[in-house]
C-alpha cells in the first residue's frame, strides 16, 4: 500500500497561520505556506463544480463560485479524481471525505453511457444527471457524440491513481480501467510521411458532419467506426498520455514514440511550418526518424503544434518523463519553460509568462502560446492581439513580421505552474506577481487568464486548468506522488525502454 501525507504531516512542512495569507499575500517571499495556500483555494474552486449526488464536475464556474457549467468531460472527471487524491494528501480534506467523493465518482462512471466496442466515454455529459449530452446546453445547437482518444486519457490516467491511492477502491477503478481498450485509436498504418502507426483524434459512432474515415474499428471489433481524419502526429503533445497508456497496457506496440514528428520535416516542401528545422535522422529498431529542433533565444528544443506550456509539460505531471527520457525529456522540458520565460519577460516584455489555451479575458476562450515555439503556421499567440510572428525560412519563404511589436499580452497560471519543476524560484515570483500587482485571483484561487498589460481578468475557473494546478502543486509539495501512484511495474517494464531510447537533438546552445 502507498503510503501519503496526513494533515499532521503536512503542517509539519509549512508555515503555521496559512489561511490569513501567506508572504506572497502579504508582499513577501512566496514558498511552500503560499503553494498550499494557493491548493487550498483551487481545492474550493473544484468543490464549487461539483455536483455532490454523481461527484461529476462541470467543465467550468464563475469567479464566486456560484454559477457552474452544464456540461462536463473526461478530462475534467479524470482532473476531478487526482485533484481529490491530493486535497487528501495535503491535508485539504480528509481520508473519509476523499474516498466518499471518490466513490460517488466512481458509481457514476459505471453507469454512464459509453461505447460498447471500446469501453471508451463519450466527450459531453451532464454533471447534474450524468446523460450523455446530444444538444448543447448553452446553444441548443446538436452534439454528434464523439469519443476522443486524449480525453479518455486523463480519464483512465486518473483510474490508475485512485487504485494505489485508495486501496478500497481498486476493485472498482480497476473494472473500468481494464474495459477501456486504446487499441480502438490506434492505426496502425500511421499518418502520411511518419515511419510508424499513431493513434487517431477520436471517432463518433455515426457519420458526424464534415471530414471523417469510416473503418473497421481498430481493435477488431467487428463495428464501424468513423474516425478523425487527423492523426496526433505530433510528439510534443498532450495527447502522448493516451499513447503511453496503450503502450504500458500492450494494447499498441511501443514502436508508437516513432510514429509522431518531433517537428516536420527539412526543406521548403514544409516550408508552411513556423520554422525551419534543424536536427538529423536518427534510426529506432529499424524505423527512422526525423529528429528536429526549433530554435529560440540560443535554445534548440522540439516544438509542440502550437507553442503552449499544456501540450509540452501536462503529461509530465503523471507520467516520470525526464527520469526516464534522459536524453528527450529531460532536455527539452526545461528548456521549454525557459523559451516562454524568456518570450514573456525578454522578447514580449510583459513582466509575467506561462502561455496556454485558457478563458479569454474579454470573452470567451482562445488558444494561447508561444508562435515560435509551435510549428503550427499560424500558431498560438501571446496577446489579446493575436500578433503573428513570421520569419525567415532561409531558402525557401522571407519572413513577414520577423520583429514585431507585441500587444496586451494574456497569461494562463496554470501554464506557470506546469514549469514548477523547472524553475521553482521563477514560477513563486511569476505567480506571486499576478496575484499581488494584477489581481487575477478570487475565492477559487488563480483566475483563469490575465491580459498583463491593461490588467483585464477573466474571473472564471476552468476545471480542466484547476486540476493542473492541483496536480503541479501536490507533487510540489509531495515529492512526486501523482507520478508514484501513476506508475506501476507493468508500465515501467513495457514503456521505460522505449522512452529511454528516444535522443532528441534539444539543446540549451542554439547550434549554429
Amino acid at each position: 500500500m502507498k503510503q501519503f501525507l496526513t494533515t499532521a504531516a503536512v503542517a509539519g512542512l509549512v508555515a503555521s497561520g496559512l489561511a490569513l495569507g501567506g508572504p506572497a499575500a502579504a508582499g513577501g517571499r512566496p514558498g511552500d505556506d503560499d503553494l498550499l495556500r494557493w491548493a487550498e483555494d483551487t481545492w474550493a474552486s473544484l468543490d464549487a463544480m461539483t455536483d455532490e449526488s454523481t461527484g461529476l464536475p462541470s467543465d467550468n464556474v464563475t469567479g464566486d463560485l456560484t454559477t457552474v457549467g452544464a456540461y462536463t468531460s473526461p478530462t475534467n472527471i479524470g482532473g476531478y479524481l487526482w485533484s481529490t487524491v491530493t486535497a487528501r494528501d495535503l491535508g485539504i480534506i480528509d481520508a473519509a471525505e476523499a474516498h466518499d467523493r471518490m466513490a460517488t465518482t466512481l458509481e457514476t462512471l459505471e453507469g454512464l453511457e459509453r461505447n460498447e466496442a471500446s469501453g471508451m466515454y463519450y466527450n459531453w455529459y451532464d454533471p447534474a444527471t450524468g446523460a450523455k449530452l446530444t444538444t448543447w446546453p448553452d446553444s441548443g445547437d446538436p452534439v454528434h457524440p464523439f469519443l476522443s482518444t486524449v480525453d479518455n486519457g486523463w480519464l483512465a490516467a486518473s483510474l490508475r491513481i485512485v487504485r494505489e491511492a485508495d486501496p478500497a477502491l481498486a476493485a472498482q477503478a480497476d473494472a473500468l480501467y481494464d474495459s477501456m481498450d486504446f487499441a480502438a485509436y490506434f492505426n496502425p498504418e500511421g499518418a502520411p510521411g511518419l515511419p510508424a502507426g499513431t493513434n487517431r483524434g477520436g471517432f463518433w459512432e455515426v457519420a458526424p458532419p464534415g471530414c471523417s474515415v469510416a473503418a473497421p474499428m481498430y481493435n477488431g471489433s467487428s463495428e464501424t467506426a468513423y474516425y478523425t481524419c487527423h492523426h496526433y502526429d505530433t510528439t510534443v503533445s498532450e495527447s502522448r498520455i493516451a499513447t503511453y497508456l496503450g503502450i504500458a497496457n500492450g494494447d499498441i506496440p511501443a514502436t508508437a514514440l516513432y510514429g509522431t514528428h518531433r517537428t516536420m520535416p527539412p526543406g521548403c516542401d514544409w516550408a508552411w511550418q513556423e520554422q525551419l528545422p534543424t536536427g538529423e535522422y536518427r534510426t529506432y529498431d529499424g524505423f527512422e526518424v526525423w529528429e528536429g529542433v526549433y530554435t529560440y533565444a540560443g535554445m534548440s528544443f522540439v516544438p509542440s503544434w502550437g507553442g503552449s506550456m499544456f501540450e509540452a509539460l501536462m503529461p509530465d505531471l503523471l507520467v516520470p518523463e525526464t527520469k526516464w527520457g534522459p536524453r528527450s525529456w529531460k532536455l527539452n522540458h526545461p528548456i521549454t519553460v525557459a523559451v516562454q520565460k524568456h518570450h514573456g519577460l525578454e522578447d514580449a516584455e510583459y513582466g509575467a509568462w506561462g502561455f496556454s489555451p485558457a478563458s479569454n479575458p474579454f470573452g470567451g476562450y482562445a488558444e494561447y502560446g508561444v508562435d515560435l515555439a509551435g510549428m503550427r503556421s499560424d500558431g498560438y499567440m501571446s496577446d489579446a492581439e493575436k500578433t503573428d510572428v513570421d520569419i525567415d525560412r532561409p531558402g525557401c519563404t522571407e519572413g513577414t513580421n520577423p520583429d514585431p511589436e507585441f500587444g496586451d499580452g494574456v497569461v494562463t497560471p496554470h501554464a506557470a505552474f506546469l514549469a514548477l519543476p523547472y524553475d521553482r524560484e521563477g514560477v513563486l515570483e511569476n505567480l506571486a506577481h499576478l496575484e499581488r500587482d494584477l489581481g487575477a485571483y478570487g475565492p477559487g484561487g488563480f483566475y483563469d487568464s490575465v491580459a498583463v498589460g491593461s490588467g483585464t481578468v477573466a474571473e472564471r475557473y476552468l476545471s480542466l486548468d484547476q486540476s493542473m494546478i492541483m496536480a503541479a502543486i501536490g507533487n510540489e509539495l509531495t515529492g512526486d506522488t501523482l507520478k508514484r501512484y501513476f506508475v506501476d511495474k507493468e508500465m515501467e517494464k513495457r514503456l521505460r525502454p522505449a522512452m529511454a531510447a528516444q535522443d532528441f537533438s534539444s539543446e540549451w546552445k542554439a547550434r549554429e
